[in-house]
């Protein structure tokens, strides 16, 4: 995928958050790989918290963030699975304007190389709230990194070509200002 490299690499303000009932910081390798990740693809890692696997928790710090302009995009790690607990998805539904349907179709596509029809089981998403991009990546560290690696650290990266999401950015609340 071709980066631009006469043009100039803008950073992302990027948070992250961990769904699991089970992790704390120290324990929590996804979202470190995800952290180291996105600091050493030169963005900005803003914030990095953990939450149980509730609703109304992932919800609350999803709209705190959404509602910070310090933070460009958020990106979770668990709860995307099909148990009981998993429940991530449905908070994104609650607070998400528009979805990306292609990064979950994108995600599960190179994941199915890798994993096979297991694949099916995840319930990745992407998607824009009130200007900020969201994702939700499984809670597997390969997840983590496949997602960022194959996807993200491109669609976040102002010199891709032929497009990307942060060339985008400055027009995700136009249909706030025609209000």
């Amino acid at each position: 995928m071709p980066i631009d490299e006469s043009l100039t690499f803008l950073p992302v303000n990027i948070a992250v958050l961990t769904v699991s009932d089970t992790r704390d910081l120290s324990t929590d390798r996804s979202g470190q790989t995800l952290q180291e990740r996105i600091e050493a693809g030169g963005h900005r890692c803003v914030a990095r918290e953990i939450v149980k696997d509730e609703a109304d928790l992932i919800e609350a710090l999803l709209r705190r963030w959404i509602a910070d302009p310090a933070v460009d995009c958020v990106i979770t790690t668990g709860g995307t699975g099909i148990t009981g607990r998993d429940v991530t998805p449905e908070a994104f539904k609650r607070v998400l304007e528009k979805e990306i349907e292609g990064f979950g179709e994108l995600f599960r596509m190179l994941s199915y190389a890798k994993i096979g029809t297991s694949t099916m089981q995840s319930r990745a998403l992407g998607g824009v709230a009130d200007g900020t991009y969201l994702f939700a990546l499984p809670g597997s560290t390969g997840a983590c990194k496949d997602a960022w690696d194959d996807i993200l650290k491109f669609q976040l990266d102002s010199r891709h070509r032929p497009c990307n999401l942060v060339e985008l950015m400055p027009r995700l609340k136009e249909h706030l200002k025609a209000a």
